[in-house]
């Protein structure tokens, strides 16, 4: 079982960072590919971004130059920065794990979600 706890979240100006974290509680965190997927009001879910074990990285193209996905195996810690942020990034972000990670619509494990709202 992995449980996965997002925090970093929050209200700030357009143009302004954040930095997600997502700490996980398992065994192994360095054998998941791991994942953030964001949700908009009224949207559907959508995927952000993928780093796998061995850190190759995988970002959805619009948000490439802007999100950068990171890990930390020594910490079972995946961070999600955000720069120059627009109002349209305003979601609650989600934290995933698999084992695989090779289908973005599957994931296998979920955080809670955090909220990012962006303020123009």
């Amino acid at each position: 079982q992995v449980q996965l706890v997002e925090s970093g979240g929050g209200l700030v100006q357009a143009g302004g960072s954040l930095r997600l974290s997502c700490a996980a509680s398992v065994h192994t965190f360095s054998a998941y590919v791991m994942a953030w997927f964001r949700q908009a009001p009224g949207k559907e879910r959508e995927f952000v971004a993928r780093v796998t074990w061995r850190g190759q990285l995988l970002y959805a193209d619009s948000l490439k130059g802007r999100f950068t996905i990171s890990r930390d195996n020594a910490k079972n810690t995946v961070y999600l920065q955000m720069n120059s942020l627009k109002p349209e990034d305003t979601a609650v972000y989600y934290c995933a794990a698999d084992p695989s990670g090779a289908d973005l619509s599957a994931f296998s494990y979920w955080g809670q979600g955090t909220q990012v709202t962006i303020s123009s």
